[in-house]
């Protein structure tokens, strides 16, 4: 079991989080909810940021279900199924962009 303190707990909430792989094969109910909700935010953009907060409040998570969702993403991201980004926007190298160069 994971101890949180309450500073971790806030920076959690301010994260945001990028669907790497479109896979479910082999997670758990709230690992499959967590990539549902993802693919159903963006389904035409790829790795659009989502907010935590937001999810959470999607959710509708307090107490023990919110502390297994959190433990539910952190399986997603040690399987590289997701990645938590904690400054969005700060380089494109976070959300592996590829850029299209050239023109018609």
């Amino acid at each position: 079991m994971i101890c949180v303190t309450g500073s971790e707990s806030k920076r959690r909430l301010k994260a945001f989080v990028v669907l790497l792989r479109d896979t479910t094969w082999k997670c758990g109910v709230v690992e499959r909810l967590v990539v549902n909700y993802l693919r159903q935010q963006f389904p035409h953009c790829g790795s659009t940021p989502t907010s935590v907060k937001d999810m959470l409040e999607h959710f509708r998570l307090h107490g023990e279900e919110q502390h297994r969702f959190f433990e539910a993403m952190e399986r997603l991201e040690k399987r590289g199924i997701i990645k938590i980004v904690f400054k969005p926007f700060s380089s494109s190298d976070d959300f592996n962009v590829v850029s299209v160069q050239g023109g018609l």
